[in-house]
């Protein structure tokens, strides 16, 4: 039996994304950070909402993703939950908080599902990090795995540069795909890689493809949020597509505001409270407060 909410609309599961992609029905992904955007965005109709670690750049101000931290992570983490109902909530695992042991990997990663309320973790890697991802599943946390341009490899990939253009490279993220696919992933992001590798990969797993930067074939797509709505300071990457301008409505409201404030015509009195008429008429006699009118 599916497990409903109130208004009717299927609460999203593993199993609703694996039937997903065997009945060839895309599933839309989005990040959120906080109560509002997760809001809308589960609202809308978003299948899979991450909370991102790209959280340290579009939220935090940092110059990538690695500065965020577990407990940056957490409170954000928490702050989606409260607001998402049908969709399937996963929270990224920050740079540092899986790299040193296993043991304290699936520490962090209770935390995720015990404390902030996450459905699952996300982790960078391929087959370096099948023996963690199956630990933490066997802890029954299902974790959606990240191929291909992973930002927290950043200086070692030397930039976010697309990944896969080499035979060797192909062969290695197929090989990747397929150790994660066995792992039991909920889900595979595919980023930042050529369309036709998107395309073999997603033939070749079992697990839903959910593509950032990796054509229009795998079985689902992911942007963050404020580069669809336009709220990033940066020329947009290739594979964003921008639905609105709301950093330029936000600063022409903010500019109204201003100059209604310095105009003098914000608030106005339908804006303001107003005592009661005898309290007006005892404020207004000649050297009577409303206090000793009282007495």
């Amino acid at each position: 039996m599916s497990i409903t909410t109130g208004d009717f609309r299927q609460r999203i599961t593993v199993q609703t994304l694996a039937e997903k992609k065997l009945k060839h029905e895309p599933i839309v992904s989005l990040t959120a950070y906080d109560y509002a955007t997760a809001r809308i965005a589960d609202e809308a109709g978003v299948d899979l909402i991450l909370v991102g670690d790209s959280l340290a750049q579009v939220v935090l101000g940092y110059d990538s993703t690695l500065p965020v931290t577990m407990e940056e992570m957490l409170h954000h983490t928490r702050a989606v939950r409260r607001a998402v109902k049908h969709a399937f909530l996963v929270a990224d695992m920050p740079f540092g908080s899986y790299h040193t042991s296993d043991d304290a990997a699936l520490e962090n990663a209770v935390r995720f599902v015990k404390d902030a309320g996450a459905e699952s973790v996300k982790i960078e890697g391929g087959l370096s990090r099948v023996a963690l991802i199956q630990r933490i599943i066997d802890a029954e946390i299902p974790v959606v795995g990240h191929i291909g341009l992973t930002p927290q490899s950043v200086h070692r990939m030397g930039g976010y540069k697309v990944q896969g253009k080499t035979t060797a490279a192909i062969d290695a993220l197929l090989r990747d795909a397929v150790a994660l696919d066995h792992a039991g992933v909920a889900a595979l992001v595919l980023e930042g890689i050529p369309r036709e590798v998107a395309v073999r990969i997603t033939a070749e797993v079992a697990t839903p493809t959910i593509g950032i930067g990796a054509g229009p074939d795998c079985d689902g797509q992911i942007l963050v949020f404020h580069d669809l709505a336009g709220l990033t300071f940066n020329p947009p990457a290739k594979f964003v597509r921008r639905y609105c301008n709301a950093g330029e409505l936000i600063s022409g409201a903010i500019q109204a505001y201003r100059d209604d404030v310095r105009g003098g015509a914000f608030p106005a009195d339908a804006e303001s409270y107003h005592l009661p008429r005898e309290a007006q008429r005892a404020l207004a006699e000649p050297g009577a407060s409303v206090v000793q009118r009282k007495k």
